[in-house]
């Protein structure tokens, strides 16, 4: 059995190839990385503010979101995390973690070391690049998050948060308009919209009554993907989940 075939690493990989060209020679480094894998039950801290962590984590499956505290002790959920990415890999170069991520559902997790990603950075320029794109890319998409709730009604901002999810999931390898696992409390999606829970009862009955969505404990239907795309204004272009969007190529292999 080949090491694609058994190292959970592998949705890394994909991952960071939907952002950055990653070669052959790249994806057998990659998963030749050293980790460790774990559970974390719903509710668990991955990361904690203040944490100095020695290891970068990803998930493997299952869903957590990043978030922080105001000193009033009200939260901001800032992202969502899905299986594949790096949720911290800001820590690679900063030493303290300044946010909170915690599991939405049940996740596995790997966690690689620090040490092995810097020396394989330094090693393969093209995998630093595709770090750093990546990275670069969890800007924009705060960018669009900012936009969200400092410029569009509430309405409009559900809807664009729900294209979000059903596009990420798409490449994810789930099309749009197909059912989709949303395993999010009013109040966590009322903390990362700025709203309150109250408001966003209100807003998804009035999606569901339009026949923008069909909504059910834990999941999403988009039953015509066009019309919710108008509706919350959504272009996926801040994604960034096309390599060849990148400007700045890769460096040559010394």
């Amino acid at each position: 059995m080949s090491i694609a075939n058994i190292s959970p690493l592998v949705c890394m990989v994909d991952k960071l190839a939907l952002h950055a060209p990653i070669s052959v020679e790249d994806r057998v480094s990659l998963l030749e990385l050293p980790y460790a894998s774990r559970f974390f039950e719903a509710g668990s801290y991955l990361l904690r503010d203040g944490d100095t962590p020695d290891h970068c984590g990803m998930l493997v499956s299952g869903l957590a979101f990043r978030h922080k505290i105001s000193v009033e002790g009200l939260r901001q959920i800032v992202s969502i995390h899905i299986p594949g990415e790096i949720y911290d890999l800001q820590q690679l170069h900063l030493a303290t973690a300044d946010n909170n991520v915690q599991a939405l559902t049940r996740c596995e997790v790997v966690t690689i070391p620090h040490k092995a990603l810097r020396r394989l950075a330094a090693e393969r320029p093209s995998v630093a690049h595709a770090l750093i794109v990546t990275t670069i890319v969890e800007l924009s998409m705060s960018r669009e998050w900012l936009l969200g709730i400092g410029r569009r009604d509430a309405r409009t901002r559900l809807a664009h948060l729900l294209c979000e999810f059903a596009f990420r999931l798409d490449k994810h390898g789930l099309p749009p308009g197909q059912a989709y696992e949303l395993p999010m409390t009013q109040e966590q999606l009322a903390d990362t919209l700025g709203l309150t829970a109250v408001h966003v009862n209100r807003i998804l009955k009035g999606l569901v009554n339009d026949g923008l969505i069909a909504h059910s404990k834990r999941g999403v239907t988009i039953p015509d993907w066009e019309v919710l795309v108008a509706e919350g204004g959504f272009n996926s272009r801040y994604l960034h989940m096309n390599p060849s969007d990148a400007t700045v190529r890769p460096p040559d292999h010394a």
